[in-house]
């Protein structure tokens, strides 16, 4: 009788005999998993953190497949799969084929003049709130945005298919964008200039200053980086001559990423101008303008959430990576200073020879010695 589902049977005693040898050879041994030796993992995860310099290999980071292959060259183990040498690393973060860009801050202000700009966000100055009729910009330009040509017509996203731009282009100019954000109202005023510069930052701030609230206000305070548009204290004197209301806030140097205006221009360059295809000069223009009209009718103030104590808390961070101070122990000054008077000539401690010893090592460690005078 055949079975009710029409399936044929097929198979033997042989087959059944098989297949049961088979499912108990693939059948897991009883028992805890094996596990690798923590004093490898722990080997392994401190190789990954190690600069390939360390190990005199012509590599500027580790791969994967690099830790695996040294890891088998300093005999730590004789096979090892890159997907276990991704794997332990990974359990702490340790990422030794990614690399980031820093700047390591190098202004002995930064703490202040950053507590400052943090400070105005959350509306307060010198430990007082502001009043309603007192203002925060941010201002900064963004340079060099082309206006490229494509030398074919883009073509636009299809099912199956994304926007193709053509890769050649001519260019047709460039532009400054000169902008500047209300960080408490999402207000951009913006102008395009042919180049940077005193006039073109202060034809920007003269189109702000004398439209209202701003031109009624009691204060209006300019965030601004250290720029040749608007650096130091000549940039302060001639903004507050012109304009007795305004008061300029100078960021530390390298510290952008405290300015929201460089949000503002990220958004720009990702939704404006990438990808770049304009006809002219022109039709950037129009575009950056018309955004700005467009960006307030959608936008509002950024959640600014770093502080003075994610500030502080950033800063003793960084710390812990600064150089130690140059020792200047008194038996580290000895011993340079033996291994220099060994290297000094003859010639040059005969021609010294009436100077007491002690201002001889001196001079031979600070290396000021004066060409000695001609009889």
């Amino acid at each position: 009788m055949a079975p009710k589902h029409g399936f044929i049977c097929r198979y033997t005693g042989a087959d059944v005999a098989l297949l049961a040898e088979m499912d108990r050879c693939i059948t897991p041994c009883p028992g805890p998993p094996r596990t690798s030796p923590p004093e490898l993992v722990i080997q392994i995860k401190a190789l990954a953190c190690e600069p390939p310099a360390a190990y005199n290999l012509p590599l500027s980071r580790f791969s994967v497949a690099d830790v695996a292959r040294q890891a088998q060259h300093l005999g730590l183990v004789a096979t090892i799969s890159d997907s276990t040498v991704w794997r332990w690393p990974n359990e702490d973060a340790i990422r030794p084929w990614q690399h980031r860009c820093w700047i390591f801050p190098r202004d002995p202000q930064f703490a202040i003049k950053a507590g400052r700009i943090l400070d105005l966000y959350e509306r307060v100055w010198q430990g007082k709130a502001l009043r309603s009729d007192e203002y925060v910009l941010s201002t900064d330009e963004k340079t060099s945005i082309q206006a490229r040509s494509r030398i074919h017509p883009t073509l636009p996203t299809q099912p199956g298919s994304p926007m193709r731009v053509e890769h050649e282009y001519e260019r047709c100019g460039a532009w400054a964008y000169m902008a500047a954000l209300d960080v408490h109202r999402a207000k951009v005023f913006g102008r395009c200039e042919p180049k940077s510069g005193i006039a073109p930052f202060e034809r920007l701030v003269d189109q702000v200053m004398r439209q209202p609230p701003y031109n009624e206000a009691r204060r209006v305070f300019w965030i601004m980086d250290n720029g040749s548009s608007h650096r130091g204290a000549k940039c302060v004197a001639r903004l507050q001559e012109k304009f007795p209301r305004l008061v300029p806030v100078h960021g530390p140097v390298h510290a952008s990423w405290l300015n929201q205006i460089e949000i503002y221009f990220s958004i720009v360059q990702r939704k404006v101008l990438t990808p770049n295809d304009f006809p002219s000069l022109v039709a950037v223009e129009e575009r950056l303008l018309a955004f700005q009209t467009h960006y307030e009718t959608i936008a509002h103030p950024f959640e600014w959430k770093f502080t003075r104590r994610d500030l502080a808390a950033l800063l003793k961070k960084i710390g812990l990576h600064s150089p130690p101070p140059p020792t200047t122990s008194r038996s580290m000054i000895n011993k340079y200073v033996c291994e220099l008077m060994n290297r000094t000539t003859k010639a040059l401690a005969c021609r010294h020879a009436s100077m007491p010893a002690s201002r001889f090592r001196f001079h031979a460690a600070l290396g000021t010695f004066r060409p000695a005078h001609k009889p």
